[in-house]
C-alpha cells in the first residue's frame, strides 16, 4: 500500500509530464508543508529557480493558513513583475486545487501574473 507522500509524487509525475516551463513562460511551482507555504517560479529549459516566494518573508504574518498563502502568492507575482515575467504554467505540485493551494494562486493572479 502506498503512502500518501508516495501518492502524491505520483500525481505531480503525471502533472509535471505535461507541463514545461521555459524561460519567457516559467513553471509556477507549488509546495506546502503541515506548517509552511512556497512558491516558486523555474525554468526547465535551464534547470533554474528565477524568484522564490515563502511565507518566512511575511513581515505581519496570519495565524490562518489560508491568508498566509494568499500573501505568499501576492508576494511572488509582485516579484515576477519586477523581474518582467507576466506569464506563468501553474504546477500545483500534486495536490489538490483547494485551500491553500488555490490561495496562493488567486493571490498571484490578483497582482498581475496570468496561468
Amino acid at each position: 500500500m502506498q503512502t500518501k507522500r508516495e501518492k502524491r509524487y505520483k500525481r505531480h509525475k503525471k502533472v509535471r509530464a505535461k507541463i514545461k516551463g521555459t524561460s519567457k513562460v516559467p513553471r509556477l511551482c507549488v509546495f506546502r508543508s503541515n506548517k509552511h507555504i512556497y512558491g516558486q517560479l523555474i525554468d526547465d529549459e535551464k534547470g533554474k529557480t528565477l524568484l522564490v516566494a515563502k511565507d518566512l518573508e511575511i513581515k505581519k504574518p496570519s495565524k490562518d493558513k489560508i491568508i498566509l498563502a494568499k500573501e505568499v502568492g501576492k508576494l511572488l507575482a509582485q516579484k515576477a513583475v519586477e523581474k518582467k515575467y507576466k506569464k506563468v504554467v501553474f504546477d500545483r505540485g500534486g495536490y489538490r486545487y483547494h485551500g491553500r493551494v488555490k490561495a496562493l494562486a488567486e493571490g498571484a493572479r490578483e497582482e498581475g501574473l496570468k496561468f
